[in-house]
């Protein structure tokens, strides 16, 4: 299991290898199966490979990972021994909940917001629709970059400045 966080990416490379996992409680199993099949579909039309699919059955979602820390260390190990790029998660998660599924698994991760947002990217052809898009982009990434410091920040800056400079974040 690697502590290793990553930073979101637009856009998949082509065939990334990923699985795709979701929650459902005892009384939406068959609900939560459909929706996760569907974002195999997604998936696959962002340029992904789904190898695997997994559901959780939980009462309520944990607030640091979404799912409980044992399957997130199961699905850490189960990714290593697959070879998978990518997990993509059935639900819309909050920027700690991503970051922190991220840092332990290992791996990138994308919920279903990102998924849909990479596909409108790749598919709009228009000026105006390419901007649409990426304007929804942003003010999604927005409260994920925020929380973001040291990792961000740039040493130095130029003629006559004092201190550390721009960060990432504001840069971005």
């Amino acid at each position: 299991m690697s502590n290793k966080c990553f930073s979101y990416t637009a856009v998949f490379r082509r065939h990334e290898r990923a699985i795709a996992i979701g929650a459902s409680s005892p009384r939406t199993r068959v609900e939560a199966e459909r929706s996760l099949s569907e974002l195999v579909g997604l998936s696959e039309a962002a340029g992904a490979m789904v190898v695997s699919s997994v559901v959780q059955e939980r009462k309520s979602p944990d607030p640091a990972t979404f799912f409980g820390l044992g399957k997130v260390e199961e699905l850490a190990k189960s990714c290593d021994e697959a070879e998978i790029d990518l997990v993509v998660v059935d639900h819309e998660l909050s920027p700690t909940q991503l970051k922190n599924l991220e840092c332990v698994i290992g791996l990138k991760v994308v919920d279903r917001t990102q998924l849909i947002l990479d596909i409108f990217a790749k598919r709009a052809r228009t000026r105006e629709g390419k901007l649409q898009v990426e304007l929804a982009q942003l003010r999604y990434l927005l409260p994920r970059l925020v929380g973001a410091t040291t990792e961000l920040s740039r040493l130095g800056g130029g003629i006559g400045t004092r201190g550390p400079g721009e960060t990432k974040l504001e840069t971005d």
